[in-house]
């Protein structure tokens, strides 16, 4: 008898990038998890990332600025591995810029696969009861105070139709 290998079934659905934008404490973290259990789908979370490279390091918008811009760097080729191996992938990264937006873009553009812009529109006041909370619970690596949200969301800018992303609006 003879053993002979099969080629490996071709997969039912293609690679997504999901991708999250919306203020601090808007639920882009919860979004993600429960997009990520999905079959064939991983979550990379950046403020994770970040908590563990970068330890007690970020302590103002500039850190986060330039560690992020550095995580990125380091991510975007195994990215595109991991979509173009047919793995969907949702980022816990914050596309709240057209800057963080076009590296995304780069991302599944060069990965050649779908991709989903979640656009979480919440209130401030919501994000800051969200983000209150969520500090009392200590379960996030990173606690903004009200001052550092508000300096946080001046750099916020939601997507436009002009980018030419698939926007998914979550209320």
């Amino acid at each position: 008898m003879s053993l002979q290998s099969q080629p490996p079934a071709a997969a039912s659905t293609q690679a997504t990038l999901h991708l999250v934008c919306g203020k601090i404490g808007a639920g882009k973290s919860t979004l993600t998890q429960r997009l990520a259990d999905a079959p064939a789908t991983v979550l990379l979370s950046e403020d994770t990332w970040l908590a563990h490279l970068y330890p007690g390091e970020i302590t103002s918008v500039t850190d986060y600025a330039r560690s992020a811009r550095r995580l990125r760097a380091a991510l975007t080729d195994h990215l595109c591995a991991l979509l173009g191996a047919g793995i969907s992938v949702v980022l816990d990264f914050p596309a709240n810029t057209p800057a963080s937006r076009a590296w995304m873009r780069e991302v599944f553009e060069r990965a050649g696969v779908a991709h989903q812009l979640h656009y979480l529109d919440v209130p401030d006041a919501v994000c800051k009861q969200r983000l209150h909370d969520r500090n009392a619970a200590g379960t996030h690596p990173f606690a903004p105070t009200d001052a550092e949200f508000e300096e946080i969301t001046r750099y916020f800018v939601a997507p436009t139709a002009e980018e030419g992303f698939h926007v998914v609006r979550h209320p």
